[in-house]
């Protein structure tokens, strides 16, 4: 099976690394300073399973490059593909094959606006990741990383459980749904609270610990579990208490990737979480206040943070 991986950050180049380093044919796609070290040194990945060094890879920075392949695992940023879809058809022969790992619950649906959806399975993944240094990926949260998958008509396909057998080899975790959709939606709820983090500049456990701010919080998941609801997404009544859970088990002083880009004055994913929230409440007739207030803070620093 060839691959490409478009967005060798944390997550395309821990997972890629994974497949490369297991013999399949992995081409990367990544720029700047990162790409000419990975063209120079290969590609290292500190992880807490254990390190491992690609001495060479397969990079480039044009997806023009590439050629066609069976898979494309997109490793970017949710706000990054819209830029890149057209690109994509580069890419593709009869039988290829788009996962897109992406947060959020609209990736899909912004593919298909460029190439065929016979083409996309959706997908998401559970990792805590970044790029280190150029040419360096660190895996640091999240003990047992996995990706999720499954067809959008919820049916079980062959090339599900052929691209599972490669996942196999590599030995990263993985499992078929037949959901796809309940998952994303699932891993949705959970992940807008980093939005209430980076208004509130607190970490995970500063904003449960407060009655104040952990009020807000089980209000934001309710919102966003009401809005699931009204959309017929499959997802159990009390998945809240679920998510909630969940929080109160992160390490303490840790935060997401949102949180951070917000903090640094980086542009973020908030569209594609409490921005979506928002849309989508209004679309379907949910009061969404908490979201709303968190997406309306945050709004003002990420029209700055795309002017830079």
């Amino acid at each position: 099976m060839k691959i490409a991986i478009i967005g060798t950050g944390g997550v395309g180049g821990y997972f890629g690394g994974k497949l490369a380093d297991a013999g399949v044919d992995v081409t990367f796609l990544a720029r700047g300073k990162h790409l000419e070290a990975m063209q120079k040194n290969g590609l290292f990945v500190k992880s807490i399973l254990g390190d491992f060094h690609l001495p060479k890879v397969k990079a480039t920075d044009k997806i023009s490059e590439i050629g066609t392949v069976d898979l494309v695992m997109i490793g970017l940023k949710a706000w990054q593909v819209k830029d890149i879809r057209e690109q994509l058809k580069f890419l593709i022969h009869s039988d290829t094959v788009i996962l897109p790992l992406q947060n959020g619950v609209v990736t899909a649906d912004e593919l298909s606006v460029s190439i065929d959806k016979k083409h996309i399975i959706g997908g998401l993944c559970r990792i805590i990741s970044k790029i280190e240094a150029p040419g360096v990926i660190d895996h640091f949260g999240v003990p047992a990383p996995k990706i999720i998958f499954g067809e959008l008509n919820k049916t079980d396909t062959e090339r599900l459980h052929h691209i599972k057998t490669v996942f196999d080899k590599a030995r990263i975790h993985s499992e078929i749904t037949m959901d796809i959709e309940a998952e994303l939606w699932r891993k949705f709820i959970m992940i807008c609270v980093s939005g209430l983090l980076a208004v509130t500049k607190t970490t995970y456990g500063e904003l449960r610990e407060l009655q104040e701010t952990r009020r807000m919080m089980i209000d934001l998941f309710n919102e966003i579990h009401l809005l699931s609801q009204k959309m017929n997404i499959n997802i159990e009544a009390d998945y809240v208490d679920k998510t909630v859970q969940l929080i109160d088990k992160l390490p303490y002083d840790s935060t997401s990737s949102l949180t951070r880009d917000v903090w640094e004055g980086k542009p973020s994913e908030i569209e594609y979480q409490n921005g979506t929230v928002v849309k989508l409440g209004e679309k379907h007739s949910v009061e969404t206040p908490v979201n709303k207030f968190v997406y309306n803070c945050i709004l003002p620093m990420e029209i700055k943070a795309r002017k830079q």
